[in-house]
Protein backbone atom coordinates (compact mmCIF):
# COMPACT_ATOMS: atom_id res chain seq x y z
CA UNK A 1 0.00 0.00 0.00
CA UNK A 2 1.15 3.37 -1.40
CA UNK A 3 -0.41 6.08 0.82
CA UNK A 4 1.18 8.96 -0.60
CA UNK A 5 -1.13 12.26 -1.17
CA UNK A 6 1.44 14.61 -1.96
CA UNK A 7 2.65 16.04 -5.54
CA UNK A 8 6.26 15.47 -4.54
CA UNK A 9 7.28 11.74 -5.30
CA UNK A 10 10.01 11.31 -3.61
CA UNK A 11 8.51 10.89 0.52
CA UNK A 12 11.39 11.04 2.79
CA UNK A 13 10.50 8.65 4.50
CA UNK A 14 8.41 5.57 3.67
CA UNK A 15 7.22 2.81 5.89
CA UNK A 16 5.92 -0.83 4.33
CA UNK A 17 4.27 -3.45 6.39
CA UNK A 18 6.23 -3.22 9.56
CA UNK A 19 5.95 -5.67 12.40
CA UNK A 20 7.82 -5.35 15.64
CA UNK A 21 7.03 -7.93 18.25
CA UNK A 22 7.76 -8.67 21.59
CA UNK A 23 8.61 -12.15 22.64
CA UNK A 24 7.70 -12.78 26.39
CA UNK A 25 7.54 -16.25 28.06
CA UNK A 26 3.98 -15.81 28.46
CA UNK A 27 3.26 -15.37 24.79
CA UNK A 28 4.29 -12.87 22.52
CA UNK A 29 3.10 -9.34 22.24
CA UNK A 30 2.37 -8.02 18.53
CA UNK A 31 2.86 -4.18 19.59
CA UNK A 32 3.30 -3.12 15.59
CA UNK A 33 1.53 -5.22 13.31
CA UNK A 34 1.63 -4.25 9.79
CA UNK A 35 1.97 -0.82 9.53
CA UNK A 36 2.32 1.22 6.58
CA UNK A 37 2.99 5.29 6.81
CA UNK A 38 4.55 7.72 4.42
CA UNK A 39 5.99 11.24 5.07
CA UNK A 40 6.25 13.59 3.04
CA UNK A 41 9.08 16.45 3.00
CA UNK A 42 8.33 19.82 5.27
CA UNK A 43 5.33 18.14 6.53
CA UNK A 44 4.20 16.91 9.90
CA UNK A 45 2.01 13.59 10.33
CA UNK A 46 0.50 12.96 13.47
CA UNK A 47 0.19 9.48 15.20
CA UNK A 48 -2.99 8.92 17.24
CA UNK A 49 -4.73 6.63 19.56
CA UNK A 50 -5.34 5.10 22.82
CA UNK A 51 -1.82 4.17 25.06
CA UNK A 52 -0.84 0.80 24.29
CA UNK A 53 -1.72 1.08 20.32
CA UNK A 54 1.64 1.13 18.95
CA UNK A 55 2.63 4.76 18.49
CA UNK A 56 6.05 5.13 20.35
CA UNK A 57 7.25 1.67 19.28
CA UNK A 58 6.50 2.77 15.79
CA UNK A 59 8.95 5.63 16.29
CA UNK A 60 11.41 3.33 18.23
CA UNK A 61 11.51 0.65 15.37
CA UNK A 62 12.08 4.20 13.39
CA UNK A 63 14.97 4.73 15.46
CA UNK A 64 16.27 1.24 15.73
CA UNK A 65 15.77 1.54 19.71
CA UNK A 66 13.88 -1.72 20.31
CA UNK A 67 15.83 -3.47 22.54
CA UNK A 68 16.84 -6.99 21.55
CA UNK A 69 15.68 -9.49 22.92
CA UNK A 70 13.06 -9.19 23.87
CA UNK A 71 11.73 -6.86 21.19
CA UNK A 72 12.50 -7.16 17.66
CA UNK A 73 11.65 -6.22 14.07
CA UNK A 74 10.48 -9.51 12.49
CA UNK A 75 9.54 -8.10 8.73
CA UNK A 76 8.77 -4.76 6.91
CA UNK A 77 10.90 -1.94 5.43
CA UNK A 78 11.48 1.80 6.60
CA UNK A 79 12.85 3.56 3.54
CA UNK A 80 14.82 6.61 4.81
CA UNK A 81 16.39 8.78 1.31
CA UNK A 82 19.34 9.81 3.39
CA UNK A 83 21.10 13.33 2.80
CA UNK A 84 24.17 11.73 4.18
CA UNK A 85 24.35 8.95 1.99
CA UNK A 86 22.44 10.24 -1.05
CA UNK A 87 20.70 6.95 -1.47
CA UNK A 88 17.80 5.53 -0.07
CA UNK A 89 18.19 3.20 2.95
CA UNK A 90 16.40 0.32 4.85
CA UNK A 91 16.96 1.12 8.38
CA UNK A 92 15.64 -2.58 9.21
CA UNK A 93 18.29 -4.29 7.68
CA UNK A 94 21.16 -1.51 9.35
CA UNK A 95 22.51 -3.11 12.26
CA UNK A 96 21.19 -0.74 14.69
CA UNK A 97 25.17 -0.47 16.62
CA UNK A 98 26.52 0.70 13.28
CA UNK A 99 28.46 3.80 12.78
CA UNK A 100 25.94 4.04 9.98
CA UNK A 101 22.94 3.76 12.28
CA UNK A 102 24.43 6.24 14.80
CA UNK A 103 25.15 8.95 12.02
CA UNK A 104 21.18 8.55 10.97
CA UNK A 105 20.38 8.44 14.50
CA UNK A 106 20.48 12.27 15.54
CA UNK A 107 22.46 13.73 12.47
CA UNK A 108 18.99 12.74 10.31
CA UNK A 109 16.53 11.72 12.55
CA UNK A 110 16.05 12.91 16.11
CA UNK A 111 13.34 12.11 19.01
CA UNK A 112 12.32 14.37 21.58
CA UNK A 113 10.84 12.01 24.35
CA UNK A 114 8.04 11.90 26.58
CA UNK A 115 9.32 12.90 29.84
CA UNK A 116 13.07 15.30 29.80
CA UNK A 117 13.51 14.62 33.13
CA UNK A 118 14.52 10.69 32.17
CA UNK A 119 16.36 11.68 28.94
CA UNK A 120 18.68 14.37 30.10
CA UNK A 121 21.73 12.86 32.45
CA UNK A 122 21.25 14.91 35.66
CA UNK A 123 25.37 14.30 35.98
CA UNK A 124 26.19 16.85 33.23
CA UNK A 125 25.22 20.43 32.19
CA UNK A 126 22.97 21.23 29.77
CA UNK A 127 25.54 22.72 28.22
CA UNK A 128 27.68 19.64 28.07
CA UNK A 129 24.73 17.44 26.66
CA UNK A 130 23.65 19.80 23.79
CA UNK A 131 27.76 19.90 22.91
CA UNK A 132 28.02 16.55 23.09
CA UNK A 133 25.61 16.12 20.53
CA UNK A 134 27.00 18.09 17.78
CA UNK A 135 30.46 16.76 18.13
CA UNK A 136 28.81 13.18 17.57
CA UNK A 137 27.51 14.31 14.10
CA UNK A 138 29.61 17.48 13.53
CA UNK A 139 33.86 17.53 13.14
CA UNK A 140 34.13 20.85 15.55
CA UNK A 141 35.91 21.28 18.87
CA UNK A 142 34.59 21.52 22.11
CA UNK A 143 34.21 25.38 21.85
CA UNK A 144 32.46 25.26 18.99
CA UNK A 145 29.92 22.69 20.00
CA UNK A 146 29.05 25.04 23.04
CA UNK A 147 28.74 28.07 21.03
CA UNK A 148 26.58 26.06 18.82
CA UNK A 149 24.63 25.04 22.05
CA UNK A 150 24.17 28.41 23.13
CA UNK A 151 22.65 29.39 19.73
CA UNK A 152 20.41 26.48 19.98
CA UNK A 153 19.17 27.77 23.17
CA UNK A 154 18.50 31.04 22.20
CA UNK A 155 16.25 29.70 19.26
CA UNK A 156 14.16 27.57 21.81
CA UNK A 157 14.02 31.13 23.40
CA UNK A 158 15.22 29.71 26.82
CA UNK A 159 15.46 32.75 29.06
CA UNK A 160 19.41 33.72 30.45
CA UNK A 161 20.75 31.00 27.72
CA UNK A 162 24.48 31.59 29.04
CA UNK A 163 23.45 30.97 32.46
CA UNK A 164 21.41 27.69 31.20
CA UNK A 165 24.86 26.01 29.96
CA UNK A 166 26.24 25.90 33.07
CA UNK A 167 23.17 24.51 34.83
CA UNK A 168 22.14 20.84 35.66
CA UNK A 169 18.47 19.66 34.49
CA UNK A 170 17.20 19.26 38.12
CA UNK A 171 17.55 23.35 38.47
CA UNK A 172 15.01 23.70 35.51
CA UNK A 173 11.57 23.72 34.87
CA UNK A 174 9.22 21.17 33.49
CA UNK A 175 8.87 23.43 30.10
CA UNK A 176 12.48 24.62 29.71
CA UNK A 177 13.78 20.49 30.15
CA UNK A 178 11.36 20.20 27.29
CA UNK A 179 12.92 23.53 25.31
CA UNK A 180 16.06 22.06 25.91
CA UNK A 181 15.31 18.55 24.36
CA UNK A 182 14.19 20.00 20.97
CA UNK A 183 17.31 22.04 21.28
CA UNK A 184 19.03 18.93 21.34
CA UNK A 185 17.33 17.10 18.60
CA UNK A 186 17.58 19.53 16.42
CA UNK A 187 21.35 20.77 16.97
CA UNK A 188 21.82 19.01 13.87
CA UNK A 189 19.43 19.91 11.60
CA UNK A 190 18.31 16.36 11.18
CA UNK A 191 15.57 16.11 8.42
CA UNK A 192 13.14 14.09 10.29
CA UNK A 193 11.91 15.38 14.77
CA UNK A 194 10.08 12.35 16.46
CA UNK A 195 8.25 14.16 19.09
CA UNK A 196 6.22 11.49 21.03
CA UNK A 197 3.93 12.82 23.89
CA UNK A 198 6.23 16.96 23.52
CA UNK A 199 3.42 18.14 25.44
CA UNK A 200 1.94 15.77 28.36
CA UNK A 201 3.50 17.13 31.21
CA UNK A 202 3.19 20.61 30.74
CA UNK A 203 0.89 23.59 31.83
CA UNK A 204 -1.71 24.48 28.55
CA UNK A 205 0.23 27.56 28.43
CA UNK A 206 3.39 26.19 27.98
CA UNK A 207 2.12 23.87 25.95
CA UNK A 208 1.21 26.44 23.62
CA UNK A 209 4.49 28.04 23.58
CA UNK A 210 6.13 24.36 22.53
CA UNK A 211 4.04 23.81 19.61
CA UNK A 212 4.60 27.63 18.38
CA UNK A 213 8.27 26.81 18.84
CA UNK A 214 8.31 23.51 17.10
CA UNK A 215 6.49 25.14 14.25
CA UNK A 216 8.55 27.78 14.09
CA UNK A 217 11.70 25.72 14.18
CA UNK A 218 10.49 23.54 11.29
CA UNK A 219 10.12 26.28 9.07
CA UNK A 220 13.60 27.20 10.02
CA UNK A 221 15.38 23.65 9.05
CA UNK A 222 12.94 22.84 6.82
CA UNK A 223 12.33 19.44 8.46
CA UNK A 224 9.45 16.65 8.62
CA UNK A 225 7.89 15.90 12.08
CA UNK A 226 6.22 12.89 13.66
CA UNK A 227 4.09 13.81 15.96
CA UNK A 228 3.07 11.02 18.66
CA UNK A 229 0.13 12.21 20.87
CA UNK A 230 -3.18 11.26 22.24
CA UNK A 231 -4.22 14.31 22.11
CA UNK A 232 -6.76 15.36 19.36
CA UNK A 233 -6.08 19.16 19.79
CA UNK A 234 -2.08 19.59 19.46
CA UNK A 235 -3.12 17.39 16.45
CA UNK A 236 -5.52 19.60 14.50
CA UNK A 237 -3.06 22.45 15.47
CA UNK A 238 0.11 20.85 14.07
CA UNK A 239 -0.43 17.96 11.68
CA UNK A 240 -0.91 18.42 7.56
CA UNK A 241 -1.58 14.58 7.87
CA UNK A 242 -2.91 12.15 10.76
CA UNK A 243 -2.53 8.59 10.72
CA UNK A 244 -5.16 6.58 13.48
CA UNK A 245 -3.80 3.48 14.99
CA UNK A 246 -5.58 1.00 16.83
CA UNK A 247 -3.80 -2.20 18.51
CA UNK A 248 -0.65 -2.18 16.48
CA UNK A 249 -2.47 -1.17 13.17
CA UNK A 250 -3.25 1.84 11.12
CA UNK A 251 -7.13 1.99 11.09
CA UNK A 252 -7.12 5.56 8.89
CA UNK A 253 -5.30 7.88 7.41
CA UNK A 254 -5.29 11.09 5.75
CA UNK A 255 -5.32 14.97 5.70
CA UNK A 256 -6.06 16.10 9.34
CA UNK A 257 -9.25 18.21 7.62
CA UNK A 258 -10.79 14.85 6.45
CA UNK A 259 -9.98 12.85 9.58
CA UNK A 260 -11.55 15.27 11.64
CA UNK A 261 -14.36 16.76 9.69
CA UNK A 262 -15.15 13.28 7.46
CA UNK A 263 -14.15 10.40 10.25
CA UNK A 264 -14.71 7.19 8.48
CA UNK A 265 -13.35 4.45 11.28
CA UNK A 266 -16.17 3.60 14.30
CA UNK A 267 -12.90 3.90 15.77
CA UNK A 268 -11.52 8.02 15.15
CA UNK A 269 -15.52 8.63 15.05
CA UNK A 270 -15.76 7.44 19.33
CA UNK A 271 -12.45 9.25 19.62
CA UNK A 272 -13.91 12.58 18.73
CA UNK A 273 -16.99 12.07 20.19
CA UNK A 274 -14.98 11.81 23.50
CA UNK A 275 -13.19 14.99 23.29
CA UNK A 276 -14.82 17.89 25.51
CA UNK A 277 -15.20 20.82 23.22
CA UNK A 278 -15.01 24.58 24.91
CA UNK A 279 -16.80 27.44 23.61
CA UNK A 280 -19.15 25.83 21.56
CA UNK A 281 -22.77 27.12 22.21
CA UNK A 282 -25.16 24.57 23.75
CA UNK A 283 -24.07 21.08 25.21
CA UNK A 284 -22.35 18.66 24.06
CA UNK A 285 -22.52 15.25 25.44
CA UNK A 286 -19.42 13.25 25.91
CA UNK A 287 -19.62 9.50 24.74
CA UNK A 288 -17.35 7.07 25.67
CA UNK A 289 -16.17 4.14 23.50
CA UNK A 290 -17.24 1.09 25.72
CA UNK A 291 -15.13 -1.68 26.61
CA UNK A 292 -11.36 -2.14 26.81
CA UNK A 293 -8.82 -2.31 24.44
CA UNK A 294 -7.80 -6.10 23.85
CA UNK A 295 -4.36 -7.71 24.85
CA UNK A 296 -1.81 -7.53 22.32
CA UNK A 297 -0.58 -11.00 23.01
CA UNK A 298 -3.87 -12.19 22.18
CA UNK A 299 -5.25 -10.39 19.44
CA UNK A 300 -9.45 -11.87 18.39
CA UNK A 301 -9.64 -12.55 14.93
CA UNK A 302 -10.97 -10.20 12.95
CA UNK A 303 -11.41 -6.09 13.21
CA UNK A 304 -9.35 -6.07 16.21
CA UNK A 305 -12.22 -3.06 17.09
CA UNK A 306 -15.10 -5.46 16.85
CA UNK A 307 -15.45 -6.19 20.13
CA UNK A 308 -16.01 -1.92 20.74
CA UNK A 309 -17.40 -0.96 18.10
CA UNK A 310 -21.09 0.17 18.33
CA UNK A 311 -21.75 -0.75 13.93
CA UNK A 312 -19.93 -4.28 14.03
CA UNK A 313 -21.61 -6.96 11.76
CA UNK A 314 -20.81 -10.48 11.99
CA UNK A 315 -17.90 -10.54 8.90
CA UNK A 316 -16.36 -8.00 11.40
CA UNK A 317 -15.36 -10.99 13.90
CA UNK A 318 -14.13 -13.34 11.43
CA UNK A 319 -11.96 -11.75 8.95
CA UNK A 320 -9.67 -8.26 9.34
CA UNK A 321 -10.48 -5.75 6.61
CA UNK A 322 -7.30 -4.30 4.54
CA UNK A 323 -6.75 -0.56 4.96
CA UNK A 324 -8.14 0.69 1.24
CA UNK A 325 -8.59 4.01 -0.15
CA UNK A 326 -11.92 5.29 -0.02
CA UNK A 327 -11.31 8.74 -1.09
CA UNK A 328 -8.77 10.69 -2.53
CA UNK A 329 -5.76 10.46 0.34
CA UNK A 330 -8.10 9.28 2.36
CA UNK A 331 -7.69 5.47 3.35
CA UNK A 332 -9.80 3.21 6.23
CA UNK A 333 -9.87 -0.24 7.45
CA UNK A 334 -13.34 -1.15 7.71
CA UNK A 335 -16.40 -3.73 6.17
CA UNK A 336 -18.33 -0.83 6.57
CA UNK A 337 -17.22 0.67 3.32
CA UNK A 338 -16.81 -2.73 1.13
Amino acid sequence: MNVTTSTDSLPLLEIKDLRTYFFLEKGTVRAVDGVNLTLQRKTTLGLVGESGCGKSITAMSIMRLIQEPPGKIVSGEILLRSRTFGQVLDLVKIDRHSQTMRAIRGGEIAMVFQEPMTSLNPLYTIGDQIAETVQLHQKVSKKEALERALEMLVKVQIAMPKQRLKEYPHQLSGGMRQRVMIAMALSCNPSILIADEPTTALDVTVQAQILDLMRQLQEDIDSSIIMITHNLGVVSQMAHFVAVMYLGKVVEYGKTHDIFHRSLHPYTVGLLNSVPVLGRKGKKILVPIEGIVPSPMNIPPGCPFASRCPKVMSKCREVAPELQEKESGHWVSCWLYE
